[in-house]
């Protein structure tokens, strides 16, 4: 994912360490895009004893993703970027392994978000020590709000898989 645009900002962070936040915030934006889509797929899909919890709980998550898609790019935009945020450039760019398509059970689907929510609560800890290296202290507040709400959504994605 290149992007080739930048805009003047009066953000006073040297321009090449705007360049690589932005670069990481935007493959950061493609990660949670991506999960917020096979959050759907889970949330459209689940069948089973506990369908109308997890079909709650599968869309409550993919509303807080929804919310930290626009709260990324916002920040890429803040920085002088542009936000890389097409659908195309999500499926093209995310670090989440594919959504299996052939699951329907409810446990199923909440082992499958968990390995995922996992997978992107690790890459947003290290997103979070990239900023705060960089000096960017807004940015790691802002990954560190969404690693804190990721690990509760976690946590509420496992409870289900324990006892």
């Amino acid at each position: 994912m290149t992007q080739t645009t930048e805009f003047a900002t009066r953000i006073d962070l040297p321009l090449e360490q705007r360049r690589t936040l932005t670069a990481m915030l935007n493959q950061q934006l493609a990660d949670t895009f991506d999960l917020m889509s096979q959050t759907k797929q889970a949330h459209w899909n689940v069948k089973g004893p506990h369908f109308m919890e997890l079909h709650e709980l599968f869309d409550e998550l993919a509303g807080h993703l929804n919310g930290f898609v626009d709260t990324l790019a916002e920040r890429v935009t803040a920085l002088g970027g542009m936000a890389m945020g097409t659908v195309r450039i999500a499926a093209g760019t995310s670090r989440l392994p594919e959504y299996p398509t052939d699951i329907i059970d409810g446990m199923a689907h909440v082992a499958a978000l968990a390995d995922r929510f996992a997978a992107y609560a690790h890459t947003t800890r290290r997103a979070i020590t990239t900023a705060a290296d960089l000096g960017d202290q807004a940015t790691a507040d802002l990954l560190t709000e969404i690693a804190r709400t990721i690990d509760k959504d976690l946590w509420f994605l496992e409870a289900h898989l324990q006892g």
